[in-house]
């Protein structure tokens, strides 16, 4: 990582001055060979991601856009990988935002690769990854994934729920259920967990439709349900525009 070995040369050049040049005490240049290697490193940091984040930023305005820029969009997230030279964490977190957007235009096969290599800490991202394994049928795989996602992003409700869903569908109904109550523990009175709980108890479908646009970017209904959902948003953002006008 070029941040880490530009600060600790400028850090050990500054000690080698202080100590052998400036005849300083050895305990003194090395506080401030610290200092100065993480004055530069956080320097440094702050460019690169702030070059990332312009990168993350122009690519979420091509995917809002209508209709959505995706291969533009990929274009610029693969541009940034560039930087996973210099900065830690930036080519998982730039492989996340890619393997996602192949993943939600349905391009699996694409999408795969990047998701192997997704930022542990997003767990859309992670949640697409144990899904893909699942689809491989490699529960395995699929269960270590999300084991990894929920042990970095517990606070995150929805991850449970599609954690117990996936074990749910694999037959597992019984470590369905230990998950989601796993997930109650780490956010106690969550609706829609309790719901979901409710329905495996009474021997009932998980019904996941609750998350709304959230659900259905994994993929897991029918293309039809999930045409049926995009139309129905449609139809009620045309709904609140309409109503905006009469005012």
């Amino acid at each position: 990582m070029y941040n880490m070995l530009i600060s600790a040369a400028a850090a050990i050049a500054m000690l080698l001055t202080m100590v052998f040049a400036l005849k300083l005490p050895l305990w003194g240049s090395l506080i401030v060979g610290l200092i100065i290697f993480a004055i530069i490193f956080v320097l440094i940091s702050k460019a690169i991601m702030k070059k990332v984040m312009a990168s993350m930023e122009s690519a979420g305005k091509d995917l809002q856009a209508q209709p959505p820029r995706f291969e533009k969009a990929i274009r610029e997230l693969k541009e940034a990988l560039q930087y996973s030279r210099w900065q830690l964490y930036v080519e998982g977190q730039v492989n996340s935002q890619i393997g996602m957007i192949y993943y939600m235009k349905r391009d699996f096969s694409n999408a795969f690769p990047y998701l192997e290599k997704a930022f542990f800490k997003n767990w859309a991202a992670m949640g697409m990854l144990a899904i893909s394994y699942m689809k491989r049928q490699k529960k395995e795989l699929m269960v270590k994934t999300f084991d990894k996602a929920v042990q970095w992003n517990a606070k995150e409700p929805m991850l449970w729920a599609l954690y117990a869903y996936c074990l749910n569908e694999n037959g597992d109904i019984s470590r369905a259920k230990e998950t989601l109550d796993k997930g109650l523990k780490k956010i106690p009175g969550d609706e829609k967990l309790k719901d979901l709980k409710e329905s495996l108890e009474k021997g009932k479908k998980m019904n996941m439709r609750a998350y709304g646009d959230m659900w259905f970017q994994f993929h897991l209904e029918s293309l039809g349900a999930l045409q049926r959902h995009q139309m129905a948003s449609m139809g009620g953002r045309m709904q609140q525009r309409r109503s905006g006008v009469r005012r």
